[in-house]
């Protein structure tokens, strides 16, 4: 099985002591699915720009699907009047359905030293390599991928965060909260000020991350996986009516994790160790990867193809047949367990 590239995630700290240091470069290309961090960056990048205030006049943000290339031009023209810099924030920006690509470009070439602009993507908007526009900008732009963090990182970022409301945190408890509540920063911070306002201690434990913390999907897909492989499978049906009764998970959305969970069950079988299956399940943390490959001892090869043949067979009716979602779901699981429970 071909080995996933891993990702190498941002050094946040270096990016932000480069611009300090440095100074703001004149072209900006800002993206990545670790939205907390990219909105950071540009808070200092509008700190350094604008450090007497006055961004009403030294800020301009244009957030449509298209922007006008004289438009454009007049505000990097404009003088700032109350910082040596003006800053230009582009949003929503279609870089596939551009109007006049090349007249863009032209303007982006000539950028003077005092101003500054930066191109925003959308979280979870990844470039398209053959816009033209993102051509340029990845050949002349400072082009910054917020990536989610490692585990190190990530760790010590929660641990200050409970700092700030006076609490510590015990390593499992902070493992937990990312099990529980993902990786993502943003989505973090209110889950952490809950758990530090529940927790009655001076270090937050895992009990008290479980007590309060908010669910993801994946968590519940992880647990109802590892539910079959060790044959609960009341919990498992139970953890799938949990899964149900929640209005933001589709059940398109369930099949999907679903069917990735047992494939990297799969992979996990053949892995050996907790680096393979980091590596080859793109996994950043390593308490996750060795649940995963702990789990993966309790099935057979042929059980988890098996398994993700049916979930693939169940989304391709619910597309073709228009089949009762919630019912083709559950039959789907029924006979996962079969397949397992006669083992």
């Amino acid at each position: 099985m071909a080995k996933r590239k891993k990702e190498a995630a941002l050094n946040y700290a270096a990016e932000i002591r480069k611009l300090k240091d440095e100074g703001p470069a004149r072209l900006y290309f800002l993206w990545g699915e670790e939205e907390y961090l990219r909105d950071s960056f540009l808070n200092t990048l509008r700190e350094i720009c604008c450090p007497d205030g006055g961004e009403e006049f030294q800020i301009r943000v244009f957030k449509e699907p298209q922007i006008d290339p004289a438009e454009l031009r007049y505000a990097i023209d404009t003088l700032p009047f109350f910082s040596e810099r003006s800053l230009i924030e582009i949003r929503d920006l279609d870089y596939n359905k551009l109007g006049d690509a090349d007249r863009l470009i032209e303007v982006l070439s000539d950028i003077p030293n005092y101003c500054t602009v930066a191109f925003r993507l959308n979280q979870g908007e990844e470039p398209n390599g053959k816009s033209k526009l993102v051509k340029f900008l990845r050949s002349n732009a400072a082009e910054i991928r917020f990536t989610v963090q490692d585990q190190n990182m990530l760790f010590r970022w929660i641990t200050r965060r409970f700092a700030f409301y006076g609490k510590g945190v015990e390593m499992e408890a902070a493992q937990r909260l990312i099990y529980l509540s993902g990786d993502q920063m943003k989505a973090l911070i209110p889950e952490i000020e809950k758990i530090a306002t529940y927790a009655r201690g001076e270090k937050v434990t895992a009990a008290d991350v479980n007590a309060v913390a908010t669910r993801i999907a994946e968590s519940d897909i992880f647990d109802l996986t590892d539910a079959i492989a060790e044959r609960r499978f009341n919990t498992a049906s139970g953890l799938l009516a949990d899964l149900l009764e929640q209005r933001d998970t589709s059940v398109p959305a369930i099949l999907s994790l679903l069917s990735n969970q047992f494939r990297r069950l799969l992979i996990s079988t053949d892995a050996g160790d907790t680096a393979s299956v980091m590596e080859l399940c793109n996994i950043k943390y390593e308490f996750m990867a060795r649940r995963l490959l702990n789990s993966a001892r309790n099935f057979r090869p042929d059980q988890l193809r098996h398994a993700i043949e049916l979930c693939e067979t169940a989304d391709y009716r619910l597309k073709s047949e228009g089949a009762d979602e919630k019912l083709l779901l559950k039959e789907t699981l029924m006979r996962i367990v079969l397949e397992v429970s006669d083992a």
